[in-house]
């Protein structure tokens, strides 16, 4: 009897293998460590300033009104070399974000907001760019560790780069904050020049093609495969309802954990570590389970969380450890389940999309999302006026199972099982 040795297992395909990837994971690193910790800073210095919540507050809305220019974004992403772009386009965010400088009083506060809309706008910019770059960079099978790694950044530095802005702030004043942010893009800059991508070459406007064409070309490509169409349909309702999450999260926290609007720090905090987890095996879960499944088992794990939210409200627990556990009950699943949903409808779209249209692709993506995410939280913000918020954590968690049950449920069938044309053409 001859022994036979056992055949070597084959290691799981990586993009960290890729000089050039593993570049631009520093150059994502430094902006989202940049990125991260100012976002935060300018709405507490306009706070500082004005002596208003309100304006304050208004921070965010100019960070999220560049949602409404993704698509064009995502065109000019599609019609140009995308590595010269993003190259300058982060020297250009550094530029806007040193303009902070000039402010020396609340008469100056209209100049964070603009910076505020301006380097918000660069990030749907960056994205739209980057979505080519990586699918020029990586074959299909290392498309989702790449999204994955990039995913826990994003979570990573969500949990460590507000703290680290807001005590920089409190010890050293805004001008630290603002140093911190324009060398992380400057860094993502000297990345991008350090690498070598062989890209798809830009396609010049056709001469029958109208300037909406162009533009809605991005949405018409989500809608045209039946896959990753219910996904992105999926993904805007459940990512919409979690604008109402959001409205709710004071008064989650005040009946939850009965506990002051501090408390919101240490519960985000748990969030953000799951967040990170979740990111990290996405890669490994969606080579065994694929897209599809990927981001049912996320948008699952979302509506869990919705419904332990709404539960613990209902039915307030007695001790303060089993309010924490409660809440760690809500995070948790969360957490895990959002980066599933990002990585799963990410590496689909990437890898059914045609090159030069994944900018205008991955921005109407981001728009199909982010804008019903912030009508649903002015929605849910206003209605906190005359509707119980449990009613709306109820009826969000609702919501967001059942776009869980129509991804499970829906008898599209997974790219593997299709023999279309256009899914299987070069991309």
């Amino acid at each position: 009897m001859t022994d036979t040795a056992p055949a070597p297992m084959a290691t799981p395909p990586s993009p960290m293998r890729r000089p050039a990837y593993r570049r631009l994971m520093v150059g994502w690193f430094a902006t989202n460590l940049g990125d991260s910790a100012l976002y935060l800073v300018l709405a507490i210095w306009v706070r500082e300033l004005t002596g208003s919540n309100s304006a304050g507050a208004l921070v965010f809305l100019f960070l999220a009104l560049p949602a409404l220019l993704a698509p064009w974004a995502g065109q000019l992403a599609d019609r140009v070399r995308r590595r010269p772009l993003m190259i300058l386009t982060n020297l250009g965010t550094a530029a806007v974000i040193l303009t902070l400088l000039l402010v020396r009083g609340p008469a100056q506060v209209w100049l964070i907001y603009a910076v505020a809309f301006g380097y918000g706008f660069s990030a749907y910019l960056t994205s739209a760019a980057q979505a080519g770059l990586l699918r020029d960079l990586l074959p299909d099978e290392e498309l989702g560790s790449a999204n994955g790694i990039f995913t826990s950044i994003d979570n990573g530095m969500r949990i460590v780069s507000p703290p680290l802005g807001a005590g920089l702030y409190v010890l050293a004043g805004p001008w630290v904050v603002v140093a911190v942010s324009v060398t992380g893009y400057l860094v993502m800059a000297l990345m991008l020049l350090s690498v070598r991508i062989v890209e798809s070459l830009p396609e010049p406007r056709t001469g029958d093609e109208t300037p909406w064409g162009e533009i809605s070309a991005g949405f018409r490509e989500l809608h045209r495969d039946p896959l990753l169409r219910l996904l992105t349909l999926a993904a805007a309702a459940g990512f919409g309802l979690t604008g109402i999450l959001n409205a709710t999260v004071f008064p989650l926290i005040e009946h939850g954990l009965q506990a002051g609007p501090a408390a919101l720090g240490p519960a985000q905090a748990i969030q953000g570590v799951a967040a990170l987890a979740g990111g990290l095996v996405s890669a490994a879960l969606l080579r065994r389970i694929g897209e599809r499944r990927l981001f049912a088992w996320g948008m699952t794990l979302v509506a869990i969380g919705s419904f332990a939210a709404f539960a613990i409200v209902q039915w307030p627990l007695p001790e303060a450890w089993m309010r924490w556990v409660g809440i760690a009950l809500v995070q948790w699943p969360v957490g895990f389940g959002v980066p599933w949903v990002i990585v799963g409808l990410s590496t689909l779209r990437m890898r059914l999309v045609p090159r030069r249209l994944q900018g205008r692709a991955s921005a109407a993506m981001n728009v199909s999302i982010s804008v019903p995410q912030m009508l649903l939280l002015a929605i849910g913000t206003a209605a906190m006026v005359v509707v119980d918020f449990r009613w709306l954590l109820l009826a969000s968690a609702v919501g967001i199972g059942g776009a869980a049950v129509a991804v499970w449920r829906s008898r599209v069938p997974d790219d593997g099982e299709r023999t279309d044309a256009a899914v299987t053409a070069e991309r």
